[in-house]
């Protein structure tokens, strides 16, 4: 036993020896988080020195240094505390483990949180700030969405968007590793809904606007994927406002959890800011659950569904709209007579079964389905009269420039069944690399029954004239059953490697898909690569290119065509191709201090080449296609984001972006892509009342260029022009009555509640007067006036929030 020691104190005494006469000794250790997770990518530096490394995905980290005098060590990462640790003596090698703090601070009802490095075009939201942000749409994940640099919408009472020039249709929407669903007859914003979204089931929310993963299905603009929460313990949350209320209860219960929500919403009270005087009565539920169960150790089983109904009821009085400019003043008067009646139900079911292997690889079984019953029905008479209106002492209309009656009529049916299965695996097979694969089988059904059309009469003569024959200005029948079935699949390949410059992150894959409707067979391929420095680890770069089609889905199908009778029909064409959209994306990332704050500037390049184009116009938030792959084009453009703490311990933005487009219709016809606004400015700003954190400003601002819009039924080869520029407003100040710090929280009924928030929301702040879209008007010599349709005005909001 001596000896054996005496060896061992020999090897140690040699080792010690050899290090000493190299003069070099090795630090390492390992870096980890407050949860005990390896922290990947902290610059580990020796204090005053160049000497320094960055940890790896396993949070380990080795560095060389003298031996001999004291030595301080420095540990930074975006996102966390800096650490410091200092040796007093080397005089060998040693390990040094270090744990690292999230850098945040609890403000009121935020927590703000500095920006984590992103290596991919996947961005990650903070989807709590739904509790704080000014929403004029009740509260949806979109509106969130919408705050990023990229992304637009010029009408406050959608939750859709466009991000980068493309139509509402390009953006696919994931929760929980499947894609949901909207109604398809949807037409304007004032019949929207509830967003299938539940904010407050929402655990996380990450988005891409371009260049996204191979994993990510058929679309050519953005994708949003959402993760429901499986909470780990009891848990939930009440609201109410002007616009609506809802509630959510989570809870764990050994290897079962579940979370479920149920939202009410009705934006009576923000319609009536609008022109149109009338008896609105819009109604819309949705129910919500999402269940995960462990039968056992390796498996998991979860499933979610919902249901929602969205009625829209309207009766129009009259209204009176001013328009135009100090020169050239107008009004526009109308009466009506009539009502309009809508309802959109849908229910949607999906399970996923889940298989762990091993600790590394897993395996799933994905089914859903979605079902939705829409109806559109409206019959409304009206008298008008478009007035030049002069500004001189007495100040009354001189001249009368177009007296008309309207007649609109319609009774849409569309019923959608789509259902899918699939199966998808992953598999970790080093720290550094990740296998993904997945194969889905979808099977469409669909029934669509149009009725629709306009009769004008202006100054006693019906238009438009025919003889002796009285005809309507515009007609549409539609009598369509589709049926149809797809396949898909992808593989991708995501592992990172080090160099002596820097990290790289390499996320390459291969989309593949068929279509038994029009037998085509597609393939996507996709890669993306983002680049860490090692000398300057607050810069990322990133690049990203790949193919990205667009199989067209019913609506890219309806074709219209004139019979024998004169009569506007809608057919499908089974001959239409996908659309195709090749990215090419490039930026990066530079975090910096200023004045004791944290702040990232994000900047992107990106160019969209576009091919077999089916072009569509626009009207309010209904989109109506040519049918045909009839143009080509471009979308090119920089998106700028500011993120920081203007304010201290405040997390606030400012987003520009600058955007050309062009299409070429049928090779004559030259125009912008129907959504593309040539600038986008907006801004998300959070503040506290001095000495008082408990009460916080929160406020919303846009400033966009317009969209372009063409008359209706007629394309772009009648021409176009652009909207005025969309510039809002909305601010809210929210009060945090019970939580934290509050001494309320230990008084009798408030212990039993985790915050309690009082708010007050101020949405067009300014009063502004937007146009959503246009009210066309015809005289008797054929011209035509565009009356705009502003949207909402100025609206007072008080809402509660409540958590347990």
């Amino acid at each position: 036993m001596k000896i054996r020691a005496f060896v061992a104190l020999c090897f140690l005494l040699a080792g010690t020896s050899l290090s000493a006469r190299d003069g070099k000794a090795r630090i390492s250790g390992n870096v980890r988080d407050a949860d005990g997770n390896p922290v990947e990518l902290v610059a580990v530096q020796v204090k005053n020195t160049v000497t320094g490394t960055m940890t790896d995905e396993k949070g380990h980290y080795s560095l060389t240094v003298a031996t001999g005098d004291s030595v301080t060590l420095l540990f930074s990462c975006l996102g966390y505390n800096k650490a410091e640790r200092i040796i007093p003596t080397v005089a060998g090698d040693m390990r040094v483990n270090v744990q690292m703090n999230y850098m945040s601070l609890e403000l009121g009802q935020v927590e703000v949180t500095a920006a984590r490095i992103n290596t991919t075009t996947l961005e990650t939201l903070d989807a709590n700030r739904m509790k704080i942000l000014p929403d004029p749409s009740g509260g949806s994940i979109e509106s969130l969405v919408v705050t990023q640099a990229g992304v637009a919408s010029g009408n406050e009472l959608s939750s859709q968007y466009s991000v980068r020039g493309g139509s509402y249709d390009e953006n696919i929407v994931y929760v929980n590793g499947m894609e949901v669903f909207r109604p398809l007859l949807i037409r304007s914003g004032e019949q929207e809904g509830l967003s299938f979204i539940n904010p407050g089931m929402t655990e996380s929310v990450r988005f891409s606007a371009g260049g996204f993963e191979a994993r990510y299905g058929d679309k050519m603009s953005s994708v949003l994927d959402i993760t429901y929460k499986k909470p780990k313990t009891f848990e939930g949350s009440a609201s109410a406002s002007m616009l609506g209320a809802g509630a959510y209860v989570g809870s764990s219960e050994g290897r079962f959890t579940q979370v479920t929500g149920i939202r009410y919403k009705t934006n009576r009270s923000l319609l009536g800011t609008m022109d149109t005087r009338a008896e609105y009565n819009p109604v819309f539920v949705d129910f919500q659950t999402y269940l995960t169960w462990q039968p056992a150790a390796r498996w998991e089983i979860n499933f979610l569904g919902n249901v929602s109904s969205n009625n829209y009821r309207f009766v129009p009085h009259d209204r009176k709209t001013s328009y135009g400019t100090a020169a050239d003043p107008r009004s526009f008067t109308l009466y009506f007579d009539g009502k309009e009646r809508d309802r959109f139900d849908t229910l949607y079911g999906a399970m996923t079964l889940k298989y762990s292997l091993s600790d590394k690889t897993e395996i799933g079984l994905q089914a859903s389905a979605f079902r939705t019953r829409e109806e559109e029905s409206y019959d409304i008479t009206s008298w008008y009269w478009l007035e030049d209106v002069a500004s001189g002492e007495s100040g009354a209309a001189t001249e009368a420039l177009s007296l008309a009656y309207f007649h609109e009529h319609a009774r849409n049916r569309l019923s959608a069944t789509v259902a899918h299965a699939g199966l998808y695996g992953l598999s970790q097979l080093s720290s550094a690399h990740i296998l993904k694969w997945g194969a889905l089988v979808q099977r469409e059904r669909i029934a669509d029954k149009i009725s629709e059309w306009e009769s004008r009469d202006s100054a006693g003569y019906s238009l438009p004239q025919n003889g002796r024959e009285v005809n309507v200005i515009a007609n549409l029948f539609s009598d369509n059953r589709l049926e149809s079935t797809r396949l898909s699949g992808y593989v991708q390949d995501a592992f990172k490697f080090r160099t002596a410059r820097g990290m790289f992150t390499l996320v390459g894959g291969l989309r593949a898909s068929y279509w038994d409707y029009s037998r085509e067979a597609l393939f996507s391929p996709r890669l993306s690569v983002g680049f860490v420095p090692t000398a300057n680890q607050r810069l990322v770069f990133r690049l990203a290119t790949g193919f990205y089609y667009q199989p067209p889905f019913y609506k890219e199908l309806r074709v219209e065509t004139v019979d024998a009778n004169g009569n506007h029909v809608i057919r499908l064409n089974d001959k239409l191709k996908s659309q195709r959209s090749i990215h090419f994306i490039g930026g990066g990332d530079f975090s910096f201090p200023a004045a004791g704050r944290n702040f990232k500037l994000t900047t992107e390049l990106y160019y969209k080449r576009l091919d077999n184009v089916n072009p569509y116009t626009v009207d309010n938030v209904k989109i109506r296609y040519y049918g045909e792959n009839c143009a080509g084009g471009y979308i090119a453009g920089v998106d700028m984001k500011l993120f920081g703490d203007f304010v201290p311990g405040t997390d606030s933005w400012l987003n520009l972006s600058l955007m050309q487009s062009r299409q070429t219709i049928r090779g004559t016809t030259r125009a912008p892509m129907p959504n593309s606004q040539l600038y986008n400015l907006s801004l998300f700003f959070q503040d506290y009342f001095p000495g008082n954190r408990h009460v916080m400003l929160n406020l919303r601002g846009v400033l966009a260029g317009g969209f372009p819009v063409t008359v209706p039924r007629q394309g772009y080869e009648a021409g176009y022009h652009r909207t005025p520029p969309y510039r809002r407003v909305d601010t809210g100040v929210t009060y945090r009555l019970a939580g934290g710090e509050s001494a309320l929280m230990e008084r009798g009924l408030f212990r039993r509640f985790k915050n309690i928030w009082l708010g007050m929301d101020f949405f067009n702040l300014f009063d502004i007067n937007n146009t959503g879209s246009y009210y066309w008007i015809t005289d008797i010599y054929g011209e035509q006036y565009a009356v705009p349709n502003y949207l909402t005005g100025r609206q007072v909001n008080f809402r509660i929030s409540v958590d347990f």
